[in-house]
């Protein structure tokens, strides 16, 4: 496929002004400078971020200049986008924990030989008061009012913060500031890109495109979120994200394959009529998607791995054959099951640990816990769930 309608069209979802005009001048030979913005409101990010992060590395892999920009600037405001209430702020601590494994997270979907990295904290925090008022003054606050969220707010009898109406200022300034031709972002992005749209064209009298992604729904079909826990995060273990991959609904998997693959529309095109018609075994090209994203984050070995210990684990109800091990001198001669299950690591909060034996989730040597109060043994192997595991060993 002509590469420059494969990044113009593989995930896209709307061109600002227009698909013509960008197509126009790539193929002028104009090497364009273009960016993506993420803001570290979390430790992780999910497997639905790297879909405008791989249409960046698309860019980059054609000569054009990419740059990944860290949100740590205006994530201190926080985006109001698509919220049904205001963000709780976040302080610049909170940011740096954040964003700390974030280039580790995204390397396997970007080159950084040929992508650049940035921070939007070295210029936002930085403007003074006569800076933010000339910024202000480029775009009208009923403009900024009028979004969708604001308004249903307002008509609930909510209110909206005065910081919140100033986040697709700040991140509209970044296209100024970084004088780029092109912004890539989700569809949930639109409002506060093309306000940079906007200000680039105030400020420089300069064209900026706005590409948008489309967006992938989580593995139960609803929005990708942190708060829906239906996420594939990319620092999941290899056996976790294939097995969440495993569980995705049927109907979804032509999207993820379009979303997370290099595999040819055709093909793709293939796998949806062949799951309507019942001619493909869900179960099996479950299987290839799980294993082509999992490789991609953790490698073919762990894929391989991971497809394995599935099959061991998940399909057969075998015991895996590597399983951590957790030393018996960290633990008591009498444990309390809730606490065994949080050092170990099990479970990751003790409310958590209580809903899980609760429900019957837990095991010592294939046996369901039957009291609270245990002798912990070497050799002990404890199981929570489906696909949790550890053996206690000296």
């Amino acid at each position: 496929m002509d590469k420059i309608l494969n990044i113009l069209e593989k995930n896209v979802e709307k061109i600002y002004p227009s698909k013509k005009a960008l197509e126009k001048a790539l193929r002028s030979g104009k090497k364009l400078r273009l960016y993506i913005g993420v803001d570290p409101t979390a430790t992780r990010l999910h497997l639905g971020h790297t879909i405008g992060i791989r249409k960046l590395q698309e860019f980059a892999d054609l000569g054009h200049e990419a740059i990944f920009l860290f949100g740590d600037g205006t994530v201190l405001v926080g985006d109001p986008s698509e919220r049904a209430t205001g963000r709780k702020l976040i302080t610049s601590k909170e940011v740096a924990a954040n964003s700390k494994t974030w280039k580790q997270q995204v390397t396997p979907f970007l080159n950084f030989k040929k992508v650049k990295e940035k921070h939007n904290a070295d210029w936002l925090t930085k403007l003074s008061l006569k800076d933010i008022i000339n910024i202000g003054s480029k775009i009208s606050a009923i403009q900024l009012f009028k979004r969708d969220n604001f308004q249903e707010r307002l008509k609930r009898g909510d209110t909206v913060f005065y910081h919140e109406t100033m986040y697709p200022l700040l991140q509209g300034y970044d296209s100024v500031h970084m004088d780029v031709d092109l912004e890539i972002g989700g569809t949930d992005q639109t409002f506060n890109m093309l306000i940079g749209r906007e200000l680039q064209k105030k400020f420089r009298n300069k064209e900026k495109f706005v590409l948008t992604t489309k967006m992938i729904l989580g593995t139960d079909g609803s929005k990708m979120s942190k708060t829906s826990n239906n996420c594939i995060w990319l620092t999941d273990k290899p056996e976790d994200m294939y097995a969440k991959i495993m569980r995705l609904q049927d109907g979804l998997i032509p999207s993820y394959f379009e979303a997370f693959t290099n595999m040819d529309p055709k093909q793709t095109e293939k796998i949806k009529k062949g799951l309507k018609n019942q001619t493909i075994d869900p179960m099996q090209i479950k299987k290839e998607l799980a294993k082509n994203i999992t490789a991609q984050v953790h490698g073919q070995e762990k894929a391989n791995q991971a497809e394995k210990n599935f099959e061991q684990v998940i399909q057969q109800g075998k015991t895996p054959e590597k399983i951590p091990t957790f030393p018996l001198d960290k633990l008591n001669k009498q444990e309390n099951i809730i606490d065994l299950l949080e050092k170990t690591k099990l479970a990751p909060s003790r409310s958590e640990a209580k809903r899980l034996v609760k429900q019957n989730a837990v095991e010592i040597n294939s046996k369901k816990i039957t009291t609270l109060e245990i002798t912990p043994k070497k050799g002990d192997v404890i199981r929570v769930g489906k696909r949790r595991w550890v053996k206690i060993d000296e």
